[in-house]
């Protein structure tokens, strides 16, 4: 599966096959004269039954008072509202953007994900929409959940805590970050997509594999260095301007007192242009503790 859809799918939605019996996610720590901060690497949907605890990474959970996840509010409401306001265009029917062997194959992969009212329903979708739908469906459709992820259980768990949760962006943010690509990057993406969507749940099954391992070099490997290398335009939006505005909150966050645990996509914690690297510009290190 090409680098783009990989990473596309990755950040929206990380869903996997297959889960092997190691349990090593990566987790590194940062430290101020009053904080503590630890980062921790998510995918966004596991298998039932994955194993991804250990005891380091219990033992920092229990110690942090506060959990930062990427975002504020996935509501399924709230996302509908999203979706229809920056996802939609009546006026320009996909459709109408594409030649007669990309319609062909847009329908065929509308048959082929199970995606209710076909093609039709992707006709009045933005380029960038009609993509994401056609990556994940399939996964989708094999029986995965998008609220087993493990940011999601860290998220109940705080809750059931009674520990605060905040978030560096919100839901409209991420939203647009896909929805403000240029249209020539949102075509490159749906192209992409009727390429490969068939492959998603395998070539997923390796980026968690990775992740589970904590084989963060893999995560690199898999994930950023082909979208560095090939669309560099969507490698800025999705991660690098992202980890470094994450990053400054991060600095605001080890200016206070107690500890915090962050949990965010895995990605964002791998390679030269990591949420890490970015701390490191602003004078502050991390050190991997698992």
């Amino acid at each position: 599966m090409r680098v783009l859809q990989r990473l596309f799918l990755f950040t929206a939605l990380a869903l996997l096959a297959c889960a092997p019996a190691l349990a090593d996610p990566a987790l590194w720590v940062a430290k101020s004269p009053t904080a503590t901060l630890y980062l921790f690497g998510t995918v966004h949907v596991m298998p039932a039954g994955a194993q991804w605890r250990y005891p380091a990474l219990d033992k920092a959970l229990a110690a942090s008072s506060k959990l930062y996840v990427e975002e504020d509010d996935d509501d399924p409401v709230t996302m509908q509202v999203l979706v229809l306001q920056y996802g939609m265009d009546l006026k320009h029917p996909l459709s109408s953007m594409l030649g007669d062997t990309d319609r062909a194959r847009l329908d065929a992969a509308a048959k082929a994900a199970g995606i209710a009212g076909g093609s039709t329903t992707l006709d009045a979708m933005k380029p960038w929409l009609a993509a994401l739908t056609i990556a994940v469906a399939p996964i989708v459709k094999a029986g995965y959940d998008p609220k087993s992820g493990a940011d999601k259980q860290l998220e109940h768990e705080f809750t059931a805590a009674k520990k605060p949760i905040g978030a560096f962006e919100t839901a409209e943010e991420q939203i647009k970050f896909f929805a403000d690509l240029s249209p020539t990057l949102q075509m490159d993406l749906l192209h992409n997509t009727l390429d490969d969507y068939a492959k998603g749940p395998a070539e997923i099954a390796k980026l968690f594999q990775a992740w589970q391992a904590g084989d963060v070099a893999a995560i690199e490997g898999n994930v950023n260095r082909g979208m560095r290398e090939h669309y560099p335009e969507l490698y800025e939006v999705l991660l690098v301007d992202r980890n470094r505005n994450w990053a400054k909150q991060i600095a605001g966050l080890l200016k206070d007192r107690g500890t915090v645990f962050v949990a965010v996509g895995a990605g964002h914690l791998a390679g030269p242009d990591s949420v890490q690297a970015q701390l490191r510009k602003l004078g502050i290190a991390t050190e991997r503790v698992h």
